[in-house]
């Protein structure tokens, strides 16, 4: 290296890369110059929402953004399966093994297991639940592959052992080991809990304790994320990554997405998204999300206006 001068020694192999990455650098340099150029009062759609995630989400890391923002996996990949075996009687499965519906039965807690565990790596499922259809004690989380299935009465099955995890929905508890541990998201208690110090002494306590403990309504859509490598399980709300639900999980243990239920009629859809190693992102997926983060979501089918070579707009969209 001689004064502003950097020599980088490459392989003949490694060039193509290394450009292909070096452009994207300085095309997420200028990028926010090249939106504004062509951003409108006119192309801008409304930016309010009713959805109170939003708010509650906490920072992400480079991994999980990458996986999360990468093009999901074929439909018919077979980690989007539920288990034919690993389900109680009372869950159906459908022809395509992607959903599972509880039949009417009085007195009875049932759940299902995914067909595919996994022991390592970052992963991401998709699981639709319409909230119509949910009922008491509608639990979503994993397994280890021995987690009781079946019960009678009406009880948490996914995080009512030792060997399972599961967030409630209805009231937003989190299980495991037969007791709750509290609310989720945690950054929503520790809201209110500031608030509450905030309003000093002439407030009214039990008002506060009826603010936090009113559940939110948890959408159809939620995506299951789970680190295998540094053992946590968390959730993504609306687009919204709520934080750590669980860590601490057994590593090299193979765990399984899983659900319990006790209404009768509730389907639940799973479909696996994507998934990554332990190495860390690669350059280019790296500013490529950078790139998309600049555009913003209402911006995201702008990307054939950025001054970009054809070959890195392909790119954009296509990892999208």
């Amino acid at each position: 290296m001689s004064g502003n001068c950097l020599l980088i020694t490459t392989t003949e192999k490694d060039s193509t890369q290394l450009h292909f990455a070096v452009t994207l650098l300085f095309a997420t340099m200028g990028l926010l110059l090249s939106v504004w150029r062509y951003s409108s009062a006119a192309d801008s759609p409304p930016s309010s929402s009713s959805s109170a995630f939003p708010s509650l989400a906490v920072p992400t890391s480079s991994r999980l953004a990458v996986t999360l923002n990468s093009s999901p996996v074929s439909p018919g990949d077979s980690r989007s399966h539920w288990s034919s075996v690993q389900r109680s009687p009372h869950f159906l499965l459908s022809p395509c093994k992607q959903e599972v519906t509880r039949s009417p039965a009085e007195l009875s807690s049932d759940g299902a297991r995914a067909e595919m565990g996994v022991k390592n790596g970052l992963h991401v499922w998709e699981v639709m639940w319409c909230p119509k259809h949910r009922g008491s004690h509608a639990v979503l989380g994993i397994s280890r592959q021995d987690c009781p299935l079946q019960a009678s009465g009406y009880n948490v099955l996914v995080g009512g052992d030792s060997g399972s995890w599961g967030w409630e929905l209805k009231t937003n508890q989190l299980w495991h080991g037969g007791q709750s541990l509290g609310l989720y998201p945690e950054k929503r208690k520790r809201r209110h809990s500031e608030a509450a110090e905030d309003f000093g002494p002439q407030s009214s306590t039990s008002q506060n304790i009826k603010v936090s403990e009113t559940p939110l309504l948890i959408p159809e859509r939620i995506l299951l994320v789970l680190d295998a490598d540094v053992g946590t399980l968390g959730f993504v709300v609306d687009g919204s990554f709520l934080g750590v639900a669980f860590k601490d999980l057994p590593r090299g243990s193979e765990l399984f997405p899983a659900v319990s239920s006790v209404r009768g009629g509730a389907s639940i859809r799973l479909r696996y998204l994507n998934g990554t190693t332990s190495d860390p992102p690669a350059l280019m997926a790296l500013c490529g999300l950078s790139v998309r983060q600049c555009l913003g979501q209402q911006r995201q089918n702008q990307m054939d206006k950025l001054p970009l070579p054809p070959l890195l707009q392909h790119y954009l969209l296509s990892n999208h």
